[in-house]
């Protein structure tokens, strides 16, 4: 391996802990530090989350702002934007320079299907679709996640042969994944394409996990990444998020790309198992705590829906 890239994820930490600590120092933001510490602590579990399993660091911080601190959803988009946008992007620059095998060709496309797809999601839905629908559909599809790794976390872990796929199937596959995926689930909660993307590797690619994961990483820093910029050209980025960033960014930095090595040397059966239980708890937390907005009506629906989703999941999976 070239010695520059493998050194280029170090120079990577250097300059960024340096450019942090240059911001807290001199903008006079320690304060921040303490004030958000509980942020901190929960992107310490989130950001290795994110590295060892196909779900953003959003996947924790969007659920612990919207539905425990009570915060707007787009809030809780745009801080899984922006601190995805640190860890995620260390957990892709650790996959580049460690040389870990991600599936390519859909990759590429799908980058370029997000590209398009996630500012129009934000031009045209932004924040004007009503929180409880967002939070729903986070923790619908989440929930539905769950299910379908603790029914099937054996027969993804088993080796398998992956599934030849043309190239033009893989291209409109990949093109389609970005679009759909951003325009929609990322452009509204900040997360969730990777998860789409690692669901079309693993059920339909059969691709193993040890390259379906860092193949949704990276997607998922990328789209952060568009995230993020098309929300400050746009002016409509949430500042308070800045204060939970500022405390959680150099948690994060290190913690996805300690779950990415994670995955690529260890098993990562227990990881996903436990974040397929957190993905089940957090769908029972939202139907508790919007028992009243949501009636038994829509209680029901919601379990119901969920219920219609892992079984298809399943059901695919054969």
């Amino acid at each position: 391996m070239h010695p520059v890239k493998r050194n280029f994820f170090s120079i990577w930490l250097t300059l960024f802990y340096a450019g942090w600590m240059v911001t807290i120092l001199a903008g006079g933001h320690v304060s921040e530090l303490y004030s958000h510490w509980p942020i901190a602590l929960a992107m310490s579990l989130g950001s290795y989350f994110a590295g060892s399993t196909p779900m953003g660091g959003g996947t924790v911080g969007f659920p612990v702002l919207v539905m425990l601190q009570g915060e707007p959803s787009g809030m809780g988009r745009d801080f899984g934007f922006a601190i995805q946008s640190i860890g995620m992007v260390s957990a892709s620059l650790f996959i580049w320079s460690q040389g870990i095998r991600v599936h390519g060709s859909l990759l590429r496309w799908a980058l370029l299907g997000s590209m398009l797809g996630t500012p129009m999601g934000l031009v045209l839905l932004g924040n004007r679709m009503p929180s409880l629908w967002v939070q729903g559909i986070f923790s619908l599809l989440w929930g539905g996640f769950g299910i379908l790794h603790l029914l099937k976390i054996s027969a993804m872990s088993l080796p398998s042969f992956e599934r030849l796929v043309p190239h033009a199937r893989t291209r409109w596959m990949g093109l389609l994944i970005g679009f759909v995926g951003g325009s929609t689930v990322a452009s509204l909660t900040g997360v969730g394409i990777d998860m789409i993307l690692y669901m079309v590797l693993v059920i339909y690619y059969r691709a193993d996990l040890k390259t379906a994961i860092p193949t949704s990483v990276v997607l998922m820093a990328m789209t952060s990444v568009i995230g993020l910029f098309t929300q400050c050209a746009m002016g409509q980025l949430d500042s308070q998020i800045w204060g939970h960033w500022l405390a959680a960014a150099p948690v994060v930095a290190v913690g996805a790309p300690f779950g990415a090595w994670v995955v690529s040397r260890m098993g990562r059966e227990f990881s996903i198992l436990l974040v397929s239980l957190l993905c089940l708890f957090q769908f029972a937390w939202f139907l508790l705590r919007e028992q009243e907005a949501l009636g038994w009506a829509g209680i029901t629906l919601c379990t119901g829906i969920l219920c219609l989703m892992s079984g298809l999941y399943c059901f695919v999976f054969q």
